[in-house]
Parts: C-alpha cells; structure tokens; sequence
C-alpha cells in the first residue's frame, strides 16, 4: 500500500512538473507569436508612360497599400514624357500625404523624367536616377503653342523674367502657376530651385551626373539593388515623421496594375480612344448603308461607347470633337449629293484640324499621334477623289435610261396604219403617231415622245 502511494505520488509529480513545463512554454509561445517581426520589404511602382487618370489611379492606390502593409519605403520607378496636370497632382498628393518615404527613381537607362515626371520627382521625399537619364522640360503648353518667353533666360535674373513676354495672359498665368508649384515642391524637399524654375520658364534639362551636382537629385544609382544600398541610413522626414532609411537586405514587392486599371489605360491612351472614335462613327455609317447586316453596327456601337469613354476621362477640347463630326458629316453628304469635292475638302479640313486641336495640349504628349492623323486624312483624300471622279465619269457617260434614251431608237408597226398606230419598243406595245402610213411589220424610228406617245417617222432604206 505504501509502494502504491509512493508511486502514486510520483506520478503526481511528474504530471505536475510536466503541466508547469507545458504552461510556460506556452506562454512564452504565445509571447513569440503575438508581437511576430513583420516581413521588410520594399514596394517598386512602375510608372511608365503618358501620366493620366488610369496611371494616377494606380499610383495612388499602390502608395496607400504600401502605407497599409508598413512597408518600409516605396521605389517610383518613372519613365515618363509627361501628362495631365490633374493626374501629376493627385499623384504629388498621395506622396506628400504618405506615411512611407517615396523614392523617384528614373530608371531604366534611357528612360526620362520629362513635364509631370519631373514635378513628381520633386515631389518625391527622395529622388534618383539610373545613368544614361534626364529629367526637365517642364513647361505647360497651351492650346496656342509655346509660350514665347525666351529659353536663355538666366535663372537667377528674377527681374528680367518677370518681365520677359510670354504670350497671352492665359499662357503667363499657367507657367507663374507652375513655377510657385515647383518652387514650392523644391523648398520643402531642399533641392535646387532656381534650376526647377529654369525647367519650367525655359524648358531645362539634366542627365543623372547633372541632377546630382546641381542638387537636383540625391543618388545615381545603376539598379535598384544600388539604390537600395546607397539608401541605407538617409534621413527623410515623411508626415512630419524623421525616419532613418534601413533599406539593408530588404525584399523589392512589386505592385502590378489590376485588370481594370489596365483596361483604363489602353482606353485612356488618345491614339486608342481617337481609333475608337473613328471605327464606331463609320461602323454605324456601314450599319446605315445596308440595313441588316447587324456586325459593323455592334461593332461601331461598342466602339464608339467605349471611344467616348476614354474622352470622358482625357482633358478634351470640345471643340476639336465638334470639327470632327462636323467633317464627317460633309464627308458623308459628300456621297449622297457630289459637289464635285466641294463638301468633302471642307469636312476634311474640319476633320483634321478638330483630331490635332482634340485634346488639350497643356497635357503634354497626351495627344493623337500625328502619323495616324496624317493616315487617317490620306484616306480620306483619296475616297473624296474617288467620289469625285466616279461622278465626273457618270457625267460623261452616255444615258441608259429616261426618255431621252428612247429618242433615234427602232420600233415595228404591229398592224397597217395611217396616222395612229401601235407599235412594238422593247418588247411592249405603245401608242404611236406617225406622219405616213406604215404597213404591218414595218420599221420606223422614234422622233420624240409626248405624254407616253410616240411621234415616230417611217425607216429610210
């Protein structure tokens, strides 16, 4: 009985020690596990291409996700010859408004930063670029052209700029407008900017080795794997937060346009909507032409929706979209009443000067290309010359119907007849008065024809 309890006791005591070992090591699992070191990542953004909704859309959102899942700074990868300057500023917003360091990096070589890129790279907490890239050329162009301001103006000389002409009052408001933005941007991030200005007033440009020695940019950097590196232990201040860059061994998470976005791209780019535009507008025109045939109307109709989708979201000058249907519709009145060219020169001129002036220029490189203008307007040309040779042709070509065609041409008298006659024309029999009798089977040739009458006169052997 006493082995019993004695063994009973170690037993006891061996589950009691066995509980305690259990216990603690689950409390200190559950310490490891609730407080877990999260993933350090670098998220890359890629912007590549004309800057407009569809490419801040994704900017923006890209930005915040980054924020949401604390990565530890965001990598802007740009190529870019510029854009809307709606879509730059919702981009600049998002930057400034970013709890995670942004870094513009222009990159690959040969890429560029040019108009919008180089107001975001300024926009950026920092800024770098691959060699072999350049940033600047960040005038706005107005509907008008070119500001006037002369490019050689010093930087330095606020005076004389100031007084420099720069074209309309409209064109002088949109660069001052411009150059406190950047000015702005320039001061708050401590870069260079009176070169920032020279790039808006004068269309400045720098490559990478440049940037830097004039304080434009912080590093040039071959790739990001350099640019990660040459991060490390730099200071930013982001949301009036100083972080000190620990960018060693870090894993680069790129984000990837969702299908949506990438749809909106392709729609919102001018050269596609403009195609668009077009196949919808002469789809229907087919449709029109032959009732029934159903494809070229369900195809002109959807491309014509989603070509004025794609409008909707570019900056579009309404007027350009007014010279173009108005040049259609002469082009088609073309068809239907030949003024030999008259009407389709007109509608192609319309449409032409409506496709170039269709989008705002102030959006620079958002615009139609010029060879697919140019194309569009060759084909155009040479349908108007065909019409109008075609109706030339007509004119010259000798009747096959009417009444006049019936003049000079051979009819046989159906029986013996003085004056009143019937005779056989073409295989119907008609009334018919003649000068001199006519025997039955005779031949004679029609004179002229009155209120479905035939005057005719007997054949001359």
């Amino acid at each position: 009985m006493d082995g019993f309890r004695s063994r009973r006791f170690d037993l006891c005591s061996i589950a009691q020690w066995l509980s305690i070992c259990l216990l603690l090591g689950h409390s200190a699992s559950s310490q490891t596990t609730t407080a877990p070191t999260p993933d350090r990542f670098a998220t890359l953004v890629q912007l590549d291409g004309p800057i407009g909704p569809a490419m801040s859309r994704y900017v923006e959102h890209s930005i915040v996700d980054a924020g949401n899942q604390h990565s530890a700074v965001v990598i802007l990868e740009m190529d870019t010859p510029g854009g809307l300057d709606t879509s730059m500023r919702d981009i600049i917003k998002a930057i400034l408004a970013s709890p995670v360091p942004v870094v513009a990096y222009v990159a690959p070589g040969g890429a560029r930063a040019a108009s919008a890129g180089t107001y975001i790279l300024y926009a950026s907490h920092l800024a770098a670029m691959a060699p072999a890239t350049n940033l600047g050329a960040a005038t706005p162009i107005s509907i008008g052209g070119e500001p006037s301001a002369s490019p050689d103006t010093p930087a330095d000389d606020k005076k004389q700029k100031d007084q420099t002409p720069a074209g309309t009052a409209s064109e002088r408001k949109a660069i001052n407008d411009a150059v406190a933005y950047i000015r702005a941007l320039a001061q708050l991030r401590g870069r260079n900017a009176d070169w920032a200005e020279s790039a808006v007033r004068g269309a400045a440009s720098l490559s990478a080795n440049e940037a830097r020695e004039q304080h434009v940019i912080e590093i040039v950097a071959t790739d990001v794997s350099d640019l990660l590196k040459q991060l490390q232990g730099r200071k930013v201040t982001a949301r009036d937060r100083q972080i000190v860059l620990d960018t060693q061994g870090l894993a680069v998470r790129s984000i990837v346009p969702d299908w949506r976005t990438r749809v909106l791209l392709v729609l919102t780019h001018p050269s596609i909507a403009y195609g668009l535009l077009l196949i919808g507008i002469y789809g229907l025109l087919l449709e029109g032409y032959n009732p029934g045939v159903v494809l070229p109307g369900v195809v002109g109709a959807l491309s014509l929706l989603l070509g004025l989708y794609g409008l909707q979201l570019l900056e579009v000058n309404y007027a350009g979209l007014a010279l173009m249907v108005l040049g259609v519709g002469l082009i088609v009145a073309e068809f239907f009443m030949p003024a030999f060219g008259s009407l389709g020169v007109g509608g192609l001129a319309a449409f032409v000067i409506g496709s170039i002036i269709l989008f705002d220029n102030q959006a620079s490189q958002l615009q139609v290309a010029l060879p697919l203008i140019l194309g569009i307007a060759v084909a155009g040309a040479l349908v108007i010359a065909l019409i109008g040779w075609l109706a030339v042709r007509a004119r010259r070509r000798p009747l096959s119907t009417g009444v006049e065609t019936m003049i000079g041409a051979l009819v046989e008298a159906v029986s013996d007849c003085e004056e009143r006659c019937v005779v056989r024309y073409g295989g119907e029999l008609w009334n018919a008065r003649t000068a001199r009798p006519l025997r039955s089977g005779q031949q004679a040739r029609i004179v002229k024809v009155i209120d479905m009458t035939l005057f005719i006169e007997p054949k001359q052997d």
